[in-house]
């Protein structure tokens, strides 16, 4: 990766964005970008080397794509193999021609990239939609899962944060130029992250039209379903939860407006065995706002459920 200064409108390399936001990574890597094929779709993923290791899967979430978990990927790397999916519709994977993005079909997806990857021992870690993704495939019971992250996300949301999403997604669609694409993201984050930090990650994200505007890289048809309002509570999850048979650590930004405190602690109580951690100033794209306390939280929880490559 070229080495950015923090004039150039892509903001910093991945490295050096790492280096200044504190988070600990032992060597320079970066990923390859491979793919696979789930229903007739050709997915991207991205793979972090070491093979050798039990993998870490993660699924972001809506708009996002797989260098959505990078500074996390790089932080984990000599402990995993850690793979960082672009879900259907998003970043360079394929869109669904029928507009086939319901939580199952991802489900699907995920399920062919764990026979694709041949993994026999892992864990899976997921944001908002990539959350939901993460405990339906828990709830199937497969068996080389040892143990499920779910970043700020339930059975139910809250509509003040789907309203805000919303909002955000319906107002603006293409921008004149990407610093104003950026600008604006910085605004809609509230500024928790460096606006270098906020180019770096939005270049894999967004896309440059012919006349040089700027847009999403992410299947316009996505919009649509989250117009037609929040996802309702889901009874038949809530009734499930209490089948989940791996451990579990719940995430919830300490600031989020998606995912309410009373429906994080329902969700505690509910799932067997389930660890909770929140992070005081994230909002709901808590690995983003706060990268560092996400990684300490996460990885203690994963060096106790899937052991990995020990540190030296």
């Amino acid at each position: 990766m070229t080495n950015l200064s923090p004039d150039h409108p892509y903001g910093y390399s991945l490295h050096d964005a790492a280096i200044r936001a504190g988070v600990p990574f032992r060597e320079f890597a970066e990923p390859t970008g491979r793919t696979y094929e789930s229903e007739g779709l050709r997915l991207h993923y991205l793979d972090w080397g070491n093979e050798h290791l039990p993998s870490l899967i993660l699924l972001h979430g809506f708009a996002q794509q797989a260098h959505s978990w990078d500074f996390i990927a790089l932080a984990l790397r000599h402990r995993y193999h850690v793979v960082a999916v672009s879900l259907r519709g998003h970043g360079d994977s394929d869109w669904s021609a029928d507009g086939r993005y319901l939580p199952e079909d991802q489900l699907r997806d995920l399920e062919r990239l764990v026979e694709h990857l041949q993994v026999r021992a892992y864990a899976v870690c997921g944001l908002s939609l990539g959350g939901r993704v993460a405990l339906l495939h828990g709830l199937s019971h497969p068996p080389g899962l040892r143990s499920l992250i779910v970043v700020d996300v339930g059975p139910e949301v809250a509509q003040t944060g789907t309203g805000r999403i919303r909002a955000f997604v319906e107002r603006q669609t293409v921008w004149d130029s990407f610093e104003a694409m950026a600008e604006d993201v910085a605004h809609y984050t509230r500024r928790r992250r460096p606006i270098e930090q906020v180019r770096g990650s939005l270049h894999h994200a967004a896309r440059e039209l012919p006349g040089g505007r700027w847009t999403w890289k992410y299947d316009p048809k996505l919009r649509e379903r989250l117009a037609s309002g929040p996802p309702p509570a889901t009874p038949s999850l809530w009734e499930r939860l209490h089948s989940l048979s791996c451990p579990t650590l719940l995430v919830r930004g300490g600031e989020s407006d998606i995912l309410a405190a009373d429906v994080a602690g329902r969700m505690r109580r509910t799932i067997p065995d389930c660890e909770y951690a929140e992070i005081p100033g994230a909002g709901h794209l808590v690995p983003g706002d706060h990268p560092v306390a996400f990684i300490e939280v996460v990885r203690p929880f994963l060096e106790r459920t899937v052991p990995g490559q020990p540190d030296h």
